[in-house]
Protein backbone atom coordinates (compact mmCIF):
# COMPACT_ATOMS: atom_id res chain seq x y z
CA UNK A 1 0.00 0.00 0.00
CA UNK A 2 1.38 3.18 -0.95
CA UNK A 3 1.64 6.40 1.69
CA UNK A 4 0.42 9.77 0.50
CA UNK A 5 3.40 11.72 1.41
CA UNK A 6 2.89 15.33 2.03
CA UNK A 7 4.17 18.13 0.14
CA UNK A 8 4.89 21.76 0.93
CA UNK A 9 5.20 22.60 -2.89
CA UNK A 10 3.05 25.44 -3.99
CA UNK A 11 2.29 26.60 -0.46
CA UNK A 12 3.89 30.06 -1.17
CA UNK A 13 2.19 30.47 -4.19
CA UNK A 14 -0.98 30.03 -2.98
CA UNK A 15 -0.55 32.63 -0.10
CA UNK A 16 0.56 35.11 -2.50
CA UNK A 17 -2.60 34.44 -4.52
CA UNK A 18 -4.50 34.80 -1.38
CA UNK A 19 -2.99 37.81 -0.46
CA UNK A 20 -3.17 39.33 -3.94
CA UNK A 21 -6.62 38.73 -4.08
CA UNK A 22 -7.41 39.55 -0.50
CA UNK A 23 -5.71 42.83 -1.36
CA UNK A 24 -7.35 43.55 -4.52
CA UNK A 25 -11.32 43.01 -2.72
CA UNK A 26 -10.01 45.70 0.02
CA UNK A 27 -8.96 48.12 -2.47
CA UNK A 28 -11.89 47.51 -4.65
CA UNK A 29 -14.40 48.18 -1.69
CA UNK A 30 -12.35 51.72 -0.47
CA UNK A 31 -12.36 52.87 -3.59
CA UNK A 32 -16.03 52.08 -4.03
CA UNK A 33 -16.84 53.62 -0.80
CA UNK A 34 -15.46 56.86 -2.12
CA UNK A 35 -17.45 56.87 -4.70
CA UNK A 36 -15.24 56.28 -7.71
CA UNK A 37 -15.91 52.77 -9.82
CA UNK A 38 -12.56 50.86 -9.27
CA UNK A 39 -12.28 48.11 -12.46
CA UNK A 40 -8.56 48.29 -12.31
CA UNK A 41 -8.53 45.73 -9.56
CA UNK A 42 -10.75 43.47 -10.72
CA UNK A 43 -7.52 42.53 -12.32
CA UNK A 44 -5.55 41.85 -9.26
CA UNK A 45 -8.32 40.07 -8.09
CA UNK A 46 -7.95 37.86 -11.33
CA UNK A 47 -4.14 37.86 -11.25
CA UNK A 48 -4.35 36.97 -7.56
CA UNK A 49 -6.81 33.97 -8.73
CA UNK A 50 -4.42 32.82 -11.51
CA UNK A 51 -1.54 32.26 -9.25
CA UNK A 52 -3.37 30.81 -6.16
CA UNK A 53 -4.54 28.22 -9.43
CA UNK A 54 -1.00 27.83 -9.91
CA UNK A 55 0.00 27.14 -6.96
CA UNK A 56 -2.82 24.97 -6.12
CA UNK A 57 -2.14 22.40 -9.20
CA UNK A 58 1.79 22.61 -7.73
CA UNK A 59 0.66 21.51 -4.70
CA UNK A 60 -0.97 18.56 -6.32
CA UNK A 61 1.42 16.68 -8.33
CA UNK A 62 3.69 13.90 -7.24
CA UNK A 63 6.88 15.20 -6.02
CA UNK A 64 9.70 13.50 -8.26
CA UNK A 65 10.73 10.15 -6.40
Amino acid sequence: MEEAGYSNRGVKTRILGFVLMVLGVLDSLLTLRGGIPAYEYLLLILLGAGVFAIGSVRGGQKPPA
